[in-house]
């Protein structure tokens, strides 16, 4: 296993630095205390290749791996974990559902016009009272129709925490159609902005993240051929698992990125900052708060990289993918609360980045499968081969 990076996805890290640098970093604070979402921006992205990241060039995607796409991630968090995240639920849940188990004639049509920021997408499995226990949705799908390629399907319910709810084009939805069948009960569905009986509700006020919106989607009969399931009827919330592990790869690199972001505000910082006619870089303390970070840092990276290597060489990666969620969203929350401490009283004031990576750090342990749930499925799978 080689962790070494090669002179292009150097390329990759450079240009995305440059233009987080100066297309994105005058704005983070305008933006989060706005809620605004950057729409063009994003379209950049699009036009950058990073919306069509590990999806083939012939669907207009860009060909990465996914260790390449923990480079982007990690550095579009560095400057704002939002657009990350943002970014993370177009690529890895909206379009990437639809790319491992869309037919070919959903791939042509939608993932294009993902791929190149055209569209946004969203992603929904979560429910008001169905949070890490996903599979106990109430959302329904009831079929109209004698046979599963003829009719349509009725859905009725809400789902909620859904990002980029608000601004998505089209999003890929969970709903209950067989409520006997327990986990396999579940079907994905594709749905347009602008189908009759779907429609947004509340917009969260969050702690954090908050130029990435999160919402509520609301369905009240809406109807939608049978050309709209993604997947096998019945197969969603096992389709959902599998993106999922990928998914927690690119959360796991974008804690890695607060956590940069966030040691590198604080090592400049102690760098300038003096007290007792001394810079606190020069104390103690302070170096070792800085080594531990770094320390931690480095290690979450790594974990990232692993299991970013072993999905691209296509082996199963669903204790590799949660132990490095577990432990980067982790480190991120750690290191951005030890930025604060250095900064001092400065740490809680927005005129300096930490107070905002420190907000935006704890989502890292709660979205896509809080702590509490990776170390669920660590432990299983260590038991399953004991």
């Amino acid at each position: 296993m080689n962790f070494g990076f090669s002179d292009d996805q150097r390329q990759l890290r450079k240009a995305l630095r440059e233009f987080t640098e100066a297309e994105i970093r005058p704005h983070v604070m305008e933006w989060d205390e706005s809620q605004h979402f950057p729409v063009q921006v994003f379209r950049s992205l699009g036009e950058l290749g990073v919306l069509g990241a590990v999806f083939p060039e012939d669907l207009g995607g860009s060909g990465y791996s996914y260790v390449d796409y923990a480079i982007v991630m990690e550095e579009l968090a560095r400057v704002d974990p939002s657009i990350a995240l943002s970014v993370a639920a177009h690529v890895s849940l909206c379009t990437n559902h639809i790319y491992t188990a869309g037919t070919d004639e959903q791939k042509r049509r939608y993932i294009p016009k993902l791929a190149s920021g055209e569209w946004i997408g969203s992603w929904s499995l979560t429910e008001p009272e169905a949070g890490s226990d996903a599979g106990q949705a109430r959302a329904s799908a009831v079929r109209e129709g004698a046979s599963p390629d003829s009719g349509c399907w009725v859905l009725n319910g809400i789902k909620t925490f859904t990002t980029n709810a608000h601004v998505a084009d089209v999003g890929v939805v969970m709903a209950v159609t067989d409520r006997s069948a327990s986990s396999h009960g579940i079907s994905a569905f594709i749905i347009e902005n602008g189908t009759p009986g779907y429609s947004f509700g509340k917009k969260e006020n969050k702690l954090g993240m908050r130029c990435s919106p999160t919402g509520d989607v609301l369905l009240k009969n809406c109807r939608l051929p049978a050309s709209q399931v993604c997947g096998k009827v019945g197969e969603g919330f096992v389709d959902s698992l599998r993106i999922l592990d990928g998914g927690r790869i690119s959360i796991a690199a974008l804690a890695v990125g607060v956590a940069q972001g966030a040691y590198e505000a604080a090592l400049v910082y102690s760098k300038q900052r003096k007290q007792f006619s001394r810079f606190i870089s020069e104390f103690q303390s302070i170096q070792n708060k800085l080594a531990d970070m770094a320390t931690e840092i480095d290690a979450a990276r790594l974990l990232t990289q692993r299991a970013a290597w072993l999905k691209d060489s296509g082996a199963s990666v669903n204790k590799e993918s949660s132990m490095a969620k577990l432990f980067a969203s982790e480190t991120a929350v750690r290191v951005s609360n030890e930025a604060v401490q250095i900064h001092g009283g400065y740490g809680f004031i927005k005129d300096y980045p930490v107070e905002k990576f420190f907000r935006d750090a704890k989502l890292c342990t709660i979205g896509e499968g809080t702590s509490e749930i990776q170390r669920l499925v660590i432990a299983r799978q260590l038991l399953k081969s004991s």
